[in-house]
Parts: C-alpha cells; sequence; structure tokens
C-alpha cells in the first residue's frame, strides 16, 4: 500500500515539476523611493557584469520600478540565431519601494522566445541565470506555471495568437534603418504617449528591440497591469522590434497572457480591449496610423 501511494504521489506531482513560472523573488534591499530602490539593484547587477540599458518607473503604478539589462553571453546567442529571437535580448528586473526585488526566470521566456531553437541557447540562457541568482538572491519562483514543453508554442487558450501571430507586424518600412530611426524619433517626440526605456541594435544582422513605456493616463500599462496583477513587474516594459525593414509587437494575448500565467479569464476580460489599444500605439510609434 505505502509503494502505491508513493507510486501516485510521483504521478500527480511529476507534471508540477515540469512546469516553469515566469520570476523569481530576489533578496530585498534596503526600501525608499524608487529611484533609490533602483539605484541599489542596478549596483549589483553591474557588479555581476550585466549591462544596465534602461530604468522604467511605469505611470500608474507608484511604488514600482524596472531596470533592464544586458548580458553578453545571451546578446551573442540572440547575433547568432537572428531574428524576432531579437526580443530575448533583454533582461527585465522588478522593484517595489519596500525594497521587494523579482526578475525575469530566463528558462521560461527564452523557451517562449527562442522555441524550437532554444537547445542551441540553453548553455547561455543557464548561465546568465545562474548569474542573476547569484547577484540577486535565487528565491522562491512565483508567477503561475506553464509547463516546460508547452511553451515552445505558447497560447493562453488554443485558438489564440501565439508568437508568430500575423498580427505581429504593425508597420513596413523601405530599409532597417528608416525603421530603426522612425522608433527613435517617435519615441524621443513621444508619439502616441510613449517613451524610450531601451534599445538594442544589431545593425549588422538588421535586428532591433526597443523598450515602450505605454504612457497614457487612460489607456496605458498602469490600468490594465493592476488588472493583472503588478506583482509580475518584471514583465514591463513592452517591446517593438524590428527584423530586417519590418517592425512588429508580440500581439497581447499572447505577450500578457506569457507575462501573466496564473490570470484567470474574468480578468482578461476586464483587459479585453488593451490588445488593439497597444497595436495601435506601437504601430503609431512605428510610423504608422493605427
Amino acid at each position: 500500500m505505502k509503494r502505491l501511494l508513493a507510486v501516485l504521489a510521483l504521478l500527480f506531482w511529476a507534471p508540477l515539476a515540469l512546469a516553469l513560472s515566469p520570476y523569481y523573488y530576489g533578496d530585498k534591499v534596503a526600501a525608499g523611493e524608487i529611484p533609490a530602490v533602483l539605484a541599489q539593484v542596478e549596483a549589483k547587477l553591474a557588479k555581476a557584469g550585466f549591462q544596465v540599458v534602461g530604468k522604467h518607473t511605469p505611470p500608474g503604478l507608484p511604488g514600482y520600478g524596472v531596470v533592464v539589462v544586458t548580458d553578453a553571453g545571451l546578446l551573442a546567442t540572440v547575433h547568432k540565431l537572428g531574428g524576432a529571437n531579437i526580443v530575448g535580448a533583454p533582461i527585465r528586473v522588478g522593484v517595489k519601494s519596500d525594497g521587494s526585488v523579482s526578475y525575469m526566470n530566463l528558462d521560461y521566456w527564452e523557451r517562449a522566445f527562442f522555441r524550437k531553437q532554444y537547445p542551441q541557447a540553453e548553455k547561455a540562457v543557464k548561465a546568465a541565470q545562474a548569474r542573476l541568482g547569484k547577484a540577486l538572491g535565487a528565491g522562491k519562483a512565483f508567477g503561475g506555471g506553464v509547463d516546460k514543453k508547452d511553451l515552445a508554442d505558447y497560447q493562453y487558450m488554443f485558438g489564440m495568437e501565439g508568437f508568430d501571430s500575423d498580427k505581429n507586424v504593425v508597420m513596413e518600412h523601405l530599409t532597417f534603418d528608416d525603421a530603426v530611426k522612425t522608433i527613435q524619433d517617435n519615441l524621443a517626440r513621444g508619439q502616441g504617449k510613449t517613451s524610450k526605456v531601451y534599445e538594442i541594435i544589431m545593425p549588422d544582422k538588421k535586428l532591433a528591440v526597443f523598450g515602450v513605456a505605454l504612457n497614457d493616463p487612460k489607456e496605458g500599462e498602469g490600468w490594465w497591469v493592476k488588472s493583472a496583477g503588478a506583482e509580475n513587474i518584471a514583465a514591463l516594459p513592452y517591446e517593438i522590434y524590428v527584423v530586417n525593414n519590418k517592425a512588429g509587437h508580440m500581439f497581447a494575448r499572447f505577450r500578457i497572457a506569457l507575462g501573466w500565467p496564473n490570470v484567470g479569464m474574468g480578468s482578461f476580460m476586464r483587459i479585453v480591449e488593451a490588445p488593439g489599444v497597444i497595436r495601435d500605439t506601437l504601430t503609431v510609434v512605428a510610423g504608422g496610423a493605427p
């Protein structure tokens, strides 16, 4: 009987063991105003060899912030893989004014971003993750869970958009340089009530990704993040990317669901307009009409 119960327990827990969560908690730092908390985390990351490329204090979410960094090994891997894998280049770390720290589980996010090419990137991903854990503290995983085998073709529900959705492209330009300059200029001007958080550009591969602050007080990121759950702050900022001459984004029924896999359908229904609003905003940033 004991052996039978042990087998049944293993069968029950096995699927849970295969699930990955999108975030880890780090060690807390001293509480304070968000700029001061961000500075403490930024110093830890820089000391560990990460390059800080941007910081973000999301409007409508007082007491929260994000620092975005890159890792040399991960950048080299993205450069080799090419294409829309550029969205896997930035690493996001969230903070709260009480000193709480959280950061991306790269094993989770990069499986969804790199998909069938993930095995080629796994060594670099795990090395970067280990350095993150050492720099910030390897705490408890949180944020829900998705079976690791499902992340390569992740959908929140059957029939919803995935990583390769045809709704992702928002603008096509004559050249890569035209696309990049248009996005840079529009973010600098605050088009669509946006601003730039970071940029990572690989001109020789005609790849770029930009972190975009969605600042509209009514339709920006604050309202839908409150509904989905601000604890998952390391999902921000949203991004727009360029591959060759095409500017694209990850459609929000994929991108928000990936960052908040534990959110129920009721919460998603409260932000049902967010995917269209985000697409329209990023279309304007890319130089098009919503």
